[in-house]
């Protein structure tokens, strides 16, 4: 299928082209570097588990001023304020241990893929956003083992690790694809 782009679309396509590289590469970084210190609930893995949904506030700043004039803006504010309270949150949780800081990970991921997820399908006709929308599928799911994988035994935060990855890879993916409108064509 042809996605034909006007300019305002296609200027929103080049900038989160732009946009969903950069998260593709943070997303990388950030999970080798926890993948260093993924197995106790130290300051760096805390830092790390803050920062992520940071991150993700300033990639939806990013995103809402590329995208003003392709559509409505109010997923993004949603997602900017839902990561803020995430990373309070966290902040909190982990003074309660691994299990507490799963809860509120997992929460947000089931909340934060909703919004993907929607953006995505009010972003179709712009292109290269299936990647987008199955990863706002597979975050809810993926929030719901969260939270659920916070009653086991033994928790880890290596599953926030995996959830960084396939994340990334859609978000690679996703910045291919856009490619074509973000040339116009």
């Amino acid at each position: 299928m042809t996605t034909l782009a006007a300019p305002g679309i296609s200027t929103t396509a080049a900038a989160l082209r732009r946009l969903y590289f950069v998260r593709f590469a943070f997303a990388v970084v950030w999970a080798l570097v926890m993948f260093t210190t993924a197995d106790h609930l130290g300051p760096l893995a805390v830092t790390l588990l803050v920062l992520y949904p940071l991150f993700d506030v300033a990639a939806a700043v990013v995103d809402l001023r590329a995208s003003r004039a392709t559509g409505s803006p109010h997923l993004l504010f949603v997602n900017i304020a839902v990561s803020l309270l995430t990373a309070i949150g966290l902040a909190v949780a982990a003074t309660s241990g691994i299990p507490a800081v799963l809860r509120v990970w997992g929460a947000w991921a089931v909340v934060a893929g909703l919004v993907q997820l929607v953006v995505g399908v009010t972003r179709r006709r712009m292109g290269g956003q299936w990647p987008m929308i199955i990863s706002g599928g597979i975050s809810v799911l993926a929030g719901g083992a969260f939270i659920t994988g916070a009653s086991a035994d033994n928790p880890t935060l290596t599953n926030a690790i995996g959830y960084a990855i396939p994340g990334a890879v859609f978000f690679l993916i996703s910045a291919i694809r856009l490619g074509r409108a973000a040339k116009g064509n």
